[in-house]
């Protein structure tokens, strides 16, 4: 598993900002697809934050743990809903994550992740869910392109 690499190229606007979220997403949506845990947290610092919908961990073992447990079948689609430049080397993302299972009805959550750049790869130090609230559904947010 190879992390997304862009040097020490300036990330200057929204385009670039979703580059960078994707170049490592894409990545963990396919190896929560394939159901291989181990690739999942290869995409995570070692000291990652994680809050899936069980207690936290932290570190890459508990990224592991955690996607193991999730059932064979499980695919994950997302959109980018908001991103921010927080330093040179942080991007925010604020996402809609839609996983869909073979055996149930499809979870809706919105994940905020933070990917730090480390070496000369990019990787999730933070990762955080919670569940769609399903009264929101039709809500509408103004999109901040800043």
């Amino acid at each position: 598993m190879r992390p997304i690499t862009s040097g020490r190229t300036p990330i200057t606007g929204t385009r670039e900002r979703e580059e960078v979220l994707r170049g490592v997403l894409d990545q963990w949506k396919a190896a929560v697809d394939a159901h291989e845990p181990q690739r999942v947290a290869s995409l995570f610092t070692d000291d990652a934050i994680f809050q899936g919908l069980h207690p936290y961990s932290v570190g890459r073992r508990g990224v592991a743990d955690y996607y193991e447990a999730q059932p064979n079948g499980m695919a994950a689609g997302y959109r980018i809903l908001e991103t921010r430049q927080l330093a040179d080397d942080l991007v925010l993302g604020y996402l809609r994550v839609d996983f869909s299972f073979v055996d149930r009805a499809t979870l809706n959550v919105h994940l905020s992740t933070l990917v730090k750049r480390v070496d000369h790869g990019w990787y999730i130090s933070h990762y955080q869910v919670s569940r769609v609230d399903p009264s929101m559904e039709g809500a509408s947010h103004e999109r901040s392109d800043s």
